[in-house]
């Protein structure tokens, strides 16, 4: 028993957080219920970033009903790729990813041949819920396919890598690059097996990595290394991850961003309860991050003075710079 409480006094001395602070703390002081529709539905969120000129991959259209899945081959059009997702999924289940025609039919992703009906009945599989948070019936959304930077070649399984930076009061406080494996079947999401590799928040340069709770230092597909790679674009990616504090009102949350070969930053989704691991990734706690961006709200607020977006990315590069020390 000493000796758990001895583990748990070093986690806190070292700012680790965990589920319960994260939840009392953070989720449950800074994100309003009633807003969670605006992070919990991707295209509520697809909606509303694109009112605010924010880049998010195009959205093709929407089945909401089984008589409108009659209007899937309407939507795609002679589309040779597209992506099928439920509205309110997550962890990237129900997701189906098409890369390519095959004659009449189509190819996935993975190299699988399937038909139109099958896309169909996946969509019908997503309308009655069986993908969504609650359960609740949901919608279908076909969009654009994101087709990943080149960079992420030599260090990516299949399926599309993406960042997530974790934002409070809408500055950036820590990120991740989640890149898909085989065991993961392609996806970047780490409890089913993808690899997650803290990123260093004033240059986007990758540091170490994690998969399944291990630090890791290569790719276990492609053997190269996952540090050490300068993602391009670092600030654009910051500055749109800063500005969703803006675009959903929500105080703290993971926003979930690509990079596309030809569109460069997109962002994917917003998430209200954004895991934990990102600490491991980055060898790092988010608490102390947390406290300093509270202590600088709270002088802000003395003077009466409101951070712009580009004021805010500045601070936490600054103040969370790797090696840099945190000030509390």
């Amino acid at each position: 028993m000493f000796g758990l409480w001895k583990r748990w006094k070093a986690l806190e001395e070292l700012g680790i957080m965990g589920i319960n602070r994260r939840n009392a703390d953070y989720v449950l002081k800074y994100n309003k219920r009633h807003l969670y529709p605006l992070v919990d539905d991707k295209i509520i969120t697809k909606e509303r970033a694109i009112e605010s000129g924010i880049n998010v991959p195009e959205m093709y259209g929407i089945i909401s009903t089984e008589k409108e899945i009659d209007n899937l081959e309407k939507i795609i059009g002679e589309r040779s790729d597209f992506v099928v997702k439920p509205a309110q999924g997550a962890g990237g289940d129900g997701i189906l990813v098409v890369a390519d025609r095959f004659e009449d039919r189509f190819r996935t992703v993975s190299g699988r041949i399937i038909s139109l009906e099958e896309i169909q009945h996946q969509i019908s599989s997503i309308l009655t819920g069986l993908y969504s948070l609650g359960g609740l019936r949901d919608r279908a959304l076909i969009e654009y396919r994101v087709v990943p930077d080149q960079i992420f070649k030599s260090i990516s399984y299949e399926g599309v890598p993406d960042i997530r930076i974790i934002v409070l009061m809408g500055y950036p406080v820590m990120a991740m690059l989640r890149l898909p494996t085989r065991q993961s079947g392609g996806k970047a999401n780490l409890h089913q097996g993808a690899i997650g590799v803290g990123v260093d928040l004033a240059t986007g340069m990758t540091l170490g990595g994690t998969w399944l709770n291990n630090k890791i230092s290569k790719h276990p597909d492609t053997t190269n290394a996952v540090d050490g790679v300068q993602l391009p674009n670092w600030k654009g990616f910051m500055t749109l991850a800063a500005g969703c504090y803006e675009l959903c009102g929500l105080g703290y949350i993971g926003v979930d961003m690509v990079l596309d070969q030809d569109k460069g930053p997109l962002i994917l989704e917003l998430n209200a309860r954004p895991g934990l691991n990102i600490q491991i990734a980055n060898n790092s706690g988010l608490t102390l991050r947390a406290h300093a961006v509270e202590a600088r709200l709270a002088e802000l607020a003395k003077d009466g003075i409101t951070e712009s977006v580009e004021e805010r990315v500045r601070f936490t590069q600054e103040a969370f710079a790797y090696m840099a020390p945190v000030q509390v």
